[in-house]
């Protein structure tokens, strides 16, 4: 009953959005140029799925939201690990790379295809600097976070550096860790999309971008809605693992 509940409430804002959509649009208050109706959207939707060119548009982004988020995280916990656990690494790295963090993605852009073009490189590149800094930060914070208790107890045990690692700080930073990669994986979806959306010759947000170039509002908001989608599927599925990866931490409860 309570799961049911909290659906029903998830789905009231949508619904809701929805009927609103279909009432301005049904009664022509707005212009279908700026608000396409329902229907138009539909069929929008149906012909990129029969062509086959809205599963070809998410299987190009998908790849490279992959390919750039895997890259972002391994750095962003390796990184994020050293500085945790070694005052000098922290002193080393830490006043450079909250300068580069400081620097909005907008600002890289053009430099980023001045060196790699609009291809495939330029969306990898935008894709790791946006969801390396999440990934970082998080995980500084799960690594520092680990109570001092535990880290005298591993002393006390004559612990190797590996094994303190291993055992003590990981197992704390690990739910800090999957908010860092949740974070990381939702910025990479939105960096990948306004990278396509400003310099790409596939992709759903090059999608988007075509049909405001051909004047098709329908298509617009199929792109903007499927995007969400798709932010949402990769959300709950990430979360659902870290869940699953760190049910001893919360005495085994979903």
């Amino acid at each position: 009953m309570k799961s049911f509940r909290r659906v029903a409430l998830g789905l009231t804002p949508p619904v809701a959005i929805v009927l609103l959509w279909w009432y301005v649009t049904y009664t022509g208050k707005v212009p279908p140029m700026i608000l396409p109706s329902l229907p138009a959207v539909g069929n929008a939707f149906k012909n990129n799925v029969l062509s086959g060119q809205l599963l070809a548009d998410l299987g190009i982004s998908l790849t490279r939201v992959v390919k750039g988020y895997l890259v972002a995280a391994s750095l962003g916990v390796v990184v994020g690990t050293l500085i945790g656990v070694s005052r000098r690494f922290d002193e080393l790295l830490s006043p450079t790379l909250h300068a580069i963090r400081s620097i909005p993605m907008m600002a890289w852009l053009p430099l980023i295809i001045l060196w790699c073009g609009i291809g495939e490189e330029s969306k990898i590149v935008i894709i790791v600097i946006s969801a390396f800094f999440p990934v970082m930060i998080n995980t500084i914070g799960g690594i520092t976070d680990t109570p001092q208790q535990y880290l005298e107890v591993a002393r006390l045990g004559k612990m190797g550096a590996f094994r303190t690692f291993w055992k003590v700080y990981l197992p704390s930073a690990v739910p800090q860790i999957f908010v860092g990669l949740r974070l990381g994986l939702s910025i990479s979806w939105i960096a990948l999309v306004a990278s396509e959306l400003l310099a790409a010759n596939s992709g759903i947000g090059f999608r988007i971008s075509d049909s405001r170039i051909k004047i098709r509002p329908e298509g617009i908001f199929m792109g903007i809605i499927v995007i969400g989608i798709i932010g949402v599927i990769l959300d709950k599925g990430l979360t659902t693992i870290a869940k699953r990866a760190t049910r001893w931490n919360s005495g085994g409860k979903e």
